[in-house]
């Protein structure tokens, strides 16, 4: 089949990978436009544009899919289906016809839960322990659209946003390569999405990394999971922000009933803080602004921490 890709960050280049290696033929890629980048806010291309560039496919980045350019575009590919990864914006619905097969996207879910721009992370600040990758047609919703193929991943322990995106890339560039080959085959019927279990996840904000510390142990450690490597997470210390990049659940938790913030203990193995109904994390690793990332026994040379002192 002949495939038109939409595409844009590193999470779709296993995908676009995956298709050139296939019997089917990717005749355009749709990305999104230079974007400044770095403290220079040097204009680059994202890293879908890179790899198709250096495989010689016709590349195009338009500001918006509004225009009738993206409509000719299309129809003059000769496109049999276009598959979507992580393109960054909604599919307008005239375009979604074009296709004889439509648009076939890539979501980091098991649909219909996670649906939204950010089911990697919320998977993981909801404390799943499985999730996975599903293949589905696209209509003019929300990631709505019909199912064609699922696979489960479980998520392994302590593992973070960073580590668990590119696993699930890999693992998805396979599934579209076998979505497409059945369709082809007309081997693969699409089936509606169950009605339960559907939630959608927003989309990330940086003052998501703001702790807040009456919440439980183990919400803040699957927020910090879900949070990294963005937004992350920060508390106010003695008027400063102080990033945090080890947290552990304390358990079972010290006995006391300091208010939630309040520092616990303090020594070379990690900051105990209080936090809601009775829990407590251990603060492993932290960033000072200005300053490098460190273990707490390093930062704690520098920085007398006392237990009753209060994080913000």
């Amino acid at each position: 089949m002949k495939i038109v890709f939409f595409g844009t960050p590193d999470f779709a280049v296993p995908t676009l990978e995956k298709l050139v290696e296939s019997r089917h033929e990717v005749t355009l890629v749709v990305s999104r436009p230079d974007r400044p980048v770095g403290r220079h806010q040097v204009l680059t291309p994202p890293p879908v544009v890179d790899v198709a560039r250096s495989l010689q496919i016709e590349c195009i980045q338009p500001n918006s899919l509004k225009s009738e350019e993206i409509d000719a575009s299309l129809r003059n590919s000769g496109v049999d289906a276009a598959v979507v990864v992580a393109y960054g914006k909604m599919i307008p619905g005239r375009l979604l016809e074009i296709p004889r097969h439509g648009f076939v996207n890539l979501h980091p879910s098991l649909l219909p839960r996670h649906r939204g721009p950010s089911p990697i992370q919320w998977a993981l600040v909801c404390g799943d322990r499985a999730t996975g990758v599903t293949t589905m047609q696209i209509d003019e919703g929300m990631d709505t659209g019909p199912l064609l193929l699922q696979h489960r991943v479980p998520v392994e322990p302590g593992e973070t946003a960073e580590m668990l995106a590119p696993r699930l890339a890999e693992i998805g560039a396979e599934l579209v390569v076998r979505t497409l080959d059945e369709l082809e085959e007309e081997s693969l019927t699409p089936r509606p999405q169950p009605s339960d279990g559907s939630n959608t996840t927003p989309m990330l904000r940086r003052n998501f990394a703001k702790v807040d510390w009456s919440m439980p142990a183990r919400q803040l450690v699957n927020r910090l999971r879900g949070f990294t490597p963005w937004p992350g997470l920060y508390t106010k210390f003695r008027g400063g922000r102080l990033k945090i990049f080890g947290l552990d659940d304390v358990k079972p938790p010290p006995k006391g009933k300091e208010k939630p913030g309040t520092v616990v203990t303090a020594d070379p193995g990690g900051v105990v803080v209080r936090c809601g109904k009775g829990t407590a994390v251990k603060i492993t690793e932290v960033q000072r602004e200005g300053r490098r990332r460190m273990p707490v026994d390093a930062f704690l040379i520098g920085e007398r921490v006392s237990r009753g002192e209060a994080f913000g």
